[in-house]
């Protein structure tokens, strides 16, 4: 089970920060990471952290912007977002896989999402 949080309005270059609570998973072999769907848009692959070594990926547009970290006592992930853009706005959803399968935008559990809104 993954649990969302976090989320709301800001301004242009402004931040927030999203969390992803997992539970019920046996093992650390598995990534934890943030899918995006904008207005109109398809879902992407956002961002996504390996619980077992530490590995990260980011999608190109959000690279030096967005920060993924776990606290793996609490089975917790963590998205810093700073210098946010209007392009931002998505609902943004929790979601559990592989390292490989995030960047092939694919995942295996879903969280629910959460609305992140940006203005300019």
């Amino acid at each position: 089970q993954l649990q969302a949080s976090g989320g709301g309005s800001v301004q242009a270059g402004g931040s927030l920060r999203l969390s992803c609570a997992a539970s019920g998973f046996t093992s650390d072999d598995y990534a934890i990471g943030w899918f995006r769907q904008a207005p109109g848009k398809g879902r992407e692959a956002v961002s996504c952290i390996s619980m077992s070594d530490r590995r990260v990926w980011y999608v190109d547009s959000v690279k030096g912007r967005f920060t993924i970290s776990s606290d793996n006592a609490k089975h917790t992930v963590y998205l810093h977002m700073n210098n946010l853009k209007p392009e931002d706005t998505a609902v943004y959803y929790c979601a559990a896989s592989t390292v490989i399968r995030f960047i092939n935008s694919l995942a295996d559990y879903w969280g629910q999402g959460t609305l992140v809104t940006v203005s300019s």
